[in-house]
């Protein structure tokens, strides 16, 4: 299973892709929002020694 720093890498790679419609980047754009929020939830979680 790919971590969730892998695919937030991922996502930024393909929005660095010249060959993407309106649509498919916009659909990247939500995508890497979100994961990028999931990814602070769970640095917040860490930090207050809460865990996951």
């Amino acid at each position: 299973m790919i971590s969730l720093y892998d695919h937030i890498i991922e996502l930024r790679a393909e929005l660095r892709s010249c060959h993407l419609s309106k649509r498919e980047r916009a659909t990247i754009q939500t995508e890497l929002k979100q994961a990028l929020a999931r990814q602070t939830e769970i640095d917040r979680n860490d930090a207050n020694g809460d865990g996951e």
